[in-house]
């Protein structure tokens, strides 16, 4: 089956500066390669996706939760930082049993 993205998805990428773009398209990667909804990966203020299969969260604070910024998620994304360097610069927070994203990162690879 193919993913179409809603219109609103479509309008907020066309008219967002391409530096707001890359977290929100990447953190959306995350969210294809895992899917689920255990885990909340957010990089505010520019994404916050559901992802990894496991008990679904509907309401208030979910209990498995990784926040970072957009230059340390950019980083992990493309594998030019490790989860575990991450974690002891403390530029990334990650709560809950299930909230190490680690083995689906690097999500791009980045030649140089």
């Amino acid at each position: 089956t193919r993913k179409v993205a809603s219109p609103s998805t479509e309008t907020m990428s066309a008219t967002l500066p391409v530096v707001t773009r890359r977290p929100l398209c990447i953190t959306r990667t995350l969210e294809q390669v895992a899917p689920g909804n255990s885990v909340e990966v957010r990089v505010p203020p520019f994404a916050a996706v559901q992802c990894i299969a496991g008990p679904r969260h509907t309401r208030g604070t979910p209990p498995n939760v990784v926040e970072t910024d957009a230059r340390t998620w950019l980083l992990l994304a493309t594998g030019r930082l490790t989860w575990s360097e991450a974690v002891d610069r403390g530029a990334l927070t990650a709560s809950g049993t299930r909230a190490d994203v680690s083995q689906w990162l690097p999500l791009v690879r980045v030649d140089g």
